[in-house]
């Protein structure tokens, strides 16, 4: 795996400018994919690199993002979990990208997203390489989450592709209200079991899953709580991607002053040296992530 060296003062300049310039050209072609959505609800004839059969819309953001995050001069090298391979764009920072998290949501008309890692580091790149990250929501209206410099913030993308901040230093609440669990209960592990059934004792906490995960997540960062996809028993290394979703999930709750884990440390320490290496998730409030932890090692 990459490891990051330290840069100078010019390249870290460099680094900035590319790094808006990437999430100018997402929010900008988040209208245009939003608009592609309807016509490519159905099943592409081909498999992913990790055995899924993508939707049309998956293939279609995925396109979308390369060619114009390609483009960028910044820009080194492209990612994306359609590809079974990184796609060399020339040199500079790395991108990675979920381009429809969620996209099985598409027939039910429920929320989905699109979600971005950008590292300084040949991929597959570690969580310390990670110098921003970002996710779109397309639900009732267009969001844009941003982690970058220390900072967390919301935009809403209008329909012409401009966005406006409309929260800036974006933390989670103190007093965390909502959960989401992933995975079929049966192949639960015993202590999560345990801990779940913990978190839905308490009466303030009340269930929010709705089958695609960053915008689970994005419950928890607007309400407080936990979102968790787990260690199974047929899948001990859970079905989240390290690159384009354990990293940039956590660094963006992390950034949130939330925490992240993989049931034992920080999302962020987590070292995998394939591009489609999985992890469990498991992130939120610290003091929720803390138990949870707690009650795995037990």
């Amino acid at each position: 795996m990459a490891t990051e060296e330290k840069p100078t003062s010019t390249e870290t300049a460099s680094n900035e400018t590319t790094i808006t310039q990437i999430l100018d050209v997402v929010a900008r072609a988040a209208p245009e994919i939003r608009a592609g959505l309807p016509g490519r609800r159905i099943y592409a004839e081909q498999n992913n690199p990790s055995g899924e059969t993508p939707m049309e819309a998956d293939i279609y953001a995925d396109e979308m993002l390369c060619e114009r995050l390609g483009d960028l001069d910044g820009v080194g090298e492209y990612a994306s979990e359609e590809r079974q391979e990184v796609i060399d764009t020339g040199s500079g920072l790395s991108v990675c990208v979920d381009p429809l998290d969620g996209s099985s949501n598409l027939k039910p008309n429920n929320t989905l997203g699109t979600i971005l890692a950008v590292y300084d580091a040949p991929l597959p790149a570690a969580g310390s390489d990670m110098v921003a990250a970002a996710y779109v929501l397309y639900g009732a209206t267009t969001t844009m989450i941003t982690a970058y410099d220390d900072t967390v913030t919301e935009y809403v993308v209008q329909d012409d592709g401009e966005y406006e901040a409309v929260r800036e230093d974006v933390t989670l609440p103190e007093d965390p209200s909502v959960y989401g669990f992933g995975g079929r209960v049966p192949e639960w592990i015993d202590s999560f079991t345990e801990y779940v059934r913990e978190v839905e004792s308490d009466p303030s906490m009340k269930l929010r899953y709705g089958g695609s995960m960053i915008g689970d997540v994005n419950q928890v960062l607007t309400y407080g709580g936990i979102f968790a996809y787990p260690t199974l028993t047929d899948h001990p290394e859970g079905k989240l991607r390290v690159q384009f979703e354990g990293y940039p999930v956590g660094y963006i709750l992390e950034t949130a002053s939330g925490r992240s884990s993989d049931g034992e440390q920080s999302l962020m320490d987590v070292e995998k040296d394939g591009l489609h290496a999985r992890t469990p998730v498991y992130v939120g409030n610290e003091e929720l992530v803390e138990r949870l932890e707690a009650a795995l090692d037990d």
